[in-house]
């Protein structure tokens, strides 16, 4: 009932994040990081030499702010705002009147691309500086290698047609064919001429390329085509309030970038000089339709004013009196103007917009200040308050028909002028040295890191898919003591490859390390293993191992087979059984016959000096799997299969017995029972702690109590070394030290 908890400790243990265990990890493989990183880093230092550069075009416009309307007011609309007349310029500047007529004119809603090769094509067709088109490369003339040119000066398709791929192929003598994206022929004409077929009329006004060359040609909706330039046009305002707003395009052609932002910048300082004249002129007819009122008025004070004086015989008014008329004069000719721009503004505004309200309170704040004034009025004699009101009316509409007058003729100059309040700073302009896009250096450093970044992940999640153990501390955690830890033998894994590669199998050669290479580590080890089991045999009830597993291809054969022959250089008689009925190839390590095997044995169909063979390895004897029947386990349970086991330990000093995996087939828990000695191979990296777990229950289940394991097919590797475990360096005096 202890295991639970000794597990429990151990999950516990592995859920701890061992940063010591993950650098050794990456250096055990540096070489895959290091090959994900170059294959990144040359991966992005072909995309920054064969990408298409973009550049960057710009241009300075200049918006002067509007320090008066055209009526000459203070202009209430900034007042309020407090903000620059950029932004609004911006929006304008960006809107589908100057974009859409950009679009327009310079035919933008067709893109012409032309065919070039997969992944060089382009590179190629830029550095070509030649006068005339490039000649066909490798024969391939349908892609363009350099100096192509396909101007298109009107395409009209059907609306079914719009934003679809179409194909032209150029030919001989200009000619041309355009083809639908099914491939359908729509036009067959020549470039220069005007065609209409199939619905499609158009002209093109340039074509030279080489015959067979393909062109890629879309024609998209034109609201399509203005919406992408408004999001690839960048506006901003250079500095607060500047009124200095740069206009910018990132584009692959870059003569095509600086025609179109000076387009745009030509277009906006033209509507802006109509916007001007168009409100001067707008203006202009207000003015002058208010001219004869305020003239009549001019002339009704005036001969009111004479009358009264002739009437009366009073020619000046009181120093008093004066005063008083300037102030009065002053206030009322101020809300006069104001009720000008109030008349103005309604065609503009409704009276809730914050404008025409501060305006109409500018207006009751005056008119405030003129009652206040006419208390003054009051006091004075009525004489002179007749005399002053009479010529109050006379001067202020003198002054209000005199500003009117002049106004008329400014706006009248504005109206015919060619002048508005934006002009442009800087035509549009490009840096060809330097494209904006790609930006190399960043390019190949991102996929560097990038491709380090992978490197390791990949590693740490194959780290943490691969369950195996690297390590024998975590057997010894679950209660089974490890005998030995053999090293991963090169020249074995060499020869298991060399047999895979050769199909037939009578050109394979026996191959058994202990005799062809003693000297290897993995030999050195299982030595270590047979002092161990030495001394682990010297209390046991008979002189029977059992060799098994967890699970398939961990090394039970190579560990069963070196140790007999081992054991058997060392003076012991041995015999080694090929226990697993189903798929032993036990004799093929060996190189004896598989017939008269166990189960010929088993079943009598051979006698045992029939089913014994002798080895290259002198004292070593050996038993194959024999025929292979429909019940092994069956066979291995019989009464014959004890008797054969005791008429061999009567023989032989010691006999091993190779079992199949036991999580696979049972027939180990059946052997185990016959053994004193009992083992289980397990193999780095391909069992998890889990496997070898339920293989001890298994085996416990069935009365059988394991010696321990040998831990296989050990790497040497960093994880371990730097590892809690300490058991990085696997070698020859590690196993010497613990057997």
């Amino acid at each position: 009932m202890q295991l639970p908890s000794v597990v429990g400790t151990r999950d516990n243990e592995r859920d701890d994040i061992d940063l010591l265990g993950i650098f050794g990890s990456l250096i055990d493989q540096k070489w895959l990081i290091g090959a994900l990183t170059g294959a990144f880093m040359l991966t992005g230092v072909a995309y920054a030499i064969l990408a298409t550069p973009v550049y960057l075009a710009n241009a300075v416009v200049q918006v002067e702010p509007k320090k008066n309307d055209m009526l000459g007011f203070s202009d209430l609309n900034s007042m309020l705002n407090g903000q620059s007349p950029s932004v609004t310029e911006i929006g304008i500047i960006k809107s589908r009147a100057v974009i859409g007529k950009t679009v327009d004119d310079l035919h933008l809603d067709i893109d012409v691309t032309p065919n070039t090769f997969p992944v060089i094509g382009g590179f190629l067709a830029r550095r070509y500086k030649g006068d005339s088109v490039a000649p066909p490369r490798f024969g391939l003339n349908s892609y363009a290698w350099g100096g192509e040119r396909l101007d298109i000066a009107r395409l009209n398709l059907p609306e079914e047609l719009l934003g679809k791929k179409l194909k032209l192929v150029a030919a001989e003598q200009h000619r041309f064919q355009l083809f639908d994206d099914n491939d359908n022929l729509l036009v067959d004409g020549v470039a220069g001429e005007a065609f209409a077929q199939n619905g499609v009329e158009g002209r093109i006004a340039d074509l030279a390329a080489n015959p067979g060359t393909r062109f890629e040609v879309v024609r998209s909706a034109r609201i399509v085509t203005i919406l992408d330039y408004q999001d690839d046009l960048d506006v901003s305002e250079q500095g607060k309030e500047s009124g200095i707003i740069r206009l910018a395009l990132a584009s692959p052609d870059h003569a095509q970038a600086v025609k179109i932002l000076n387009k745009v910048a030509s277009l906006y300082v033209q509507q802006n000089v109509e916007r001007t004249s168009a409100e001067a002129a707008q203006s202009l007819d207000f003015l002058q339709a208010q001219l004869p009122q305020v003239k009549n008025d001019l002339i009704k004070a005036s001969d009111a004013l004479n009358g009264y004086q002739t009437r009366g015989k009073t020619v000046n008014i009181s120093l008093e009196t004066q005063s008083v008329l300037e102030q009065i004069v002053t206030l009322d000719t101020r809300i006069s103007e104001l009720k000008l721009q109030q008349a103005e503004l309604d065609r503009k505004f409704t009276k809730q917009h914050p404008v025409y309200r501060a305006l109409m309170a500018q207006i009751g704040e005056l008119t405030r200040q003129q009652k206040s004034l006419e208390s003054k009025v009051q006091d004075l004699p009525a004489t002179q308050q007749e005399l002053l009101n009479l010529t109050r009316d006379v001067e202020v509409a003198s002054q209000i028909y005199t500003q009117l007058l002049n106004k008329s003729q400014e706006l009248d100059i504005v109206r015919a002028g060619a002048v508005g309040n934006a002009r442009l700073i800087d035509a549009a302009d490009v840096d060809k040295t330097t494209p904006v896009k790609p930006r190399k250096a960043l390019i190949v450093l991102i996929a560097t890191f990038l491709g380090a970044f992978v490197g390791v992940a990949v590693v740490l999640v194959r780290k943490s898919l691969s369950r195996g153990l690297e390590g024998p501390e975590a057997i010894e955690q679950l209660g089974l003591p490890v005998y030995a830890s053999i090293p991963y033998s090169v020249l074995q894994q060499e020869e298991d490859s060399k047999k895979l590669r050769l199909s037939d199998e009578s050109r394979r050669q026996a191959f058994l390390l202990a005799l062809r290479n003693p000297t290897d580590l993995s030999i050195e080890s299982i030595r270590s293993l047979r002092t161990c089991l030495h001394f682990a045999g010297l209390d046991s009830t008979n002189n029977r191992i059992m060799i098994s597993g967890p699970s398939p291809q961990v090394g039970k054969t190579f560990v069963s087979s070196n140790l007999a022959a081992v054991m058997a250089q060392s003076g012991q008689k041995v015999v080694l059984i090929d226990a697993d009925m189903r798929k032993g190839h036990l004799h093929k390590t060996l190189n004896t016959p598989i017939t008269n095997g166990l189960s010929d044995l088993l079943v009598k169909r051979c006698t045992l000096e029939q089913g014994i063979h002798q080895t290259e390895v002198d004292n070593l004897h050996f038993i194959s799997r024999g025929q292979v029947p429909p019940n092994p386990s069956e066979l291995l349970m019989h009464a014959n299969f004890r008797e054969l086991l005791a008429q061999l330990s009567e023989l032989y000093d010691v006999v091993i017995i190779d079992t199949p995996p036991l999580l696979a087939v049972t027939d180990a828990a059946i052997v185990g029972r016959e053994t004193a000695i009992s083992l289980i191979v397990t193999r780095f990296g391909v069992n998890p702690a889990k496997e070898i777990e339920l293989t001890i229950r298994r085996f416990a289940q069935n009365g059988i109590q394991l010696k321990g394991a040998v831990f296989n097919g050990v790497e040497k590797r960093a994880a371990g070394y730097y590892g809690n475990g300490g058991y990085g360096n696997y070698n020859y005096e590690y196993a010497s030290d613990k057997a």
